[in-house]
């Protein structure tokens, strides 16, 4: 009989072999798909993991000694480890079109506190969060309310003044005239009858094709763009 003292010891190797193995194969850019938890937002098919999973700052050894120092109180944060925390300015490195109507640097001023509670406009990920397969995450159309309760046109050229929809509560009709970030090319539609109905809005956040229009004022960067200091909104994690 084999000796029981090889037999563990060739177990300990073989185990060492597969675990090395496996850590190489994972810290390889080829090994990415095994550590994907869900399919892609839509349009980001052909986008890198490193575009927004960028490496963290520091070494190993220096990553480990100042989480050590957070847990015992001796630094005010943890330490990104392994990894950067995939945050807003990771988003807008690729989507930072100057025409945007809600731009999220926006609502981190003090009126928008009410907003900020309820849908967490300063984040991307609470609209967009990646890896569902979908476009918008945010599956309750009628999040304008949050902002707009108070909305009024002095000449409002709609078949159904603003007034009268917001005093009827009927927020999901927003969507069916406006888009969001402002970014399609559109005519925006004056008669209520020719607004788009909620079931498309809502396919279209579930990844379907756009309601809005196909053509777009500004185009999302191929490869991130690194904002400057001046450029970046507060640092918010995305998860």
């Amino acid at each position: 009989m084999v000796n029981r003292r090889i037999r563990q010891n060739t177990g300990l190797a073989i185990g060492g072999i597969i675990g090395t193995g496996c850590v190489l194969l994972l810290a390889l850019n080829i090994g990415e798909r095994f550590l994907v938890p869900g399919p892609v937002i839509t349009g980001h098919q052909d986008v890198r993991c490193d575009f927004c999973h960028q490496q963290a700052t520091g070494t190993f050894r220096q990553q480990i000694q100042a989480n050590a120092q957070f847990l015992l109180g001796q630094r005010p944060r943890a330490a990104d480890f392994g990894r950067k925390d995939v945050t807003s300015t990771a988003c807008l490195s690729c989507h930072d079109g100057p025409n945007d109507r809600h731009p999220i640097y926006r609502f981190f001023e003090p009126r928008f506190k009410k907003a900020r509670q309820q849908i967490q406009p300063t984040r991307c990920i609470s609209c967009h969060l990646e890896h569902t397969g979908k476009r918008v995450t945010k599956t309750e159309i009628g999040y304008c309310k949050s902002c707009h309760k108070d909305t009024a046109l002095k000449k409002d050229p709609i078949s159904i003044p603003h007034k009268s929809l917001i005093a009827d509560k009927r927020w999901e009709t927003c969507l069916g005239c406006h888009d969001y970030h402002g970014n399609h090319l559109m005519k925006t539609a004056l008669d209520l009858q020719k607004a788009l109905p909620p079931e498309r809005i809502s396919e279209y956040f579930e990844g379907g094709p756009s309601p809005y229009s196909e053509k777009k004022g500004y185009l999302a960067s191929e490869e991130p763009r690194r904002l400057s200091i001046l450029e970046q909104p507060p640092s918010v994690p995305a998860r």
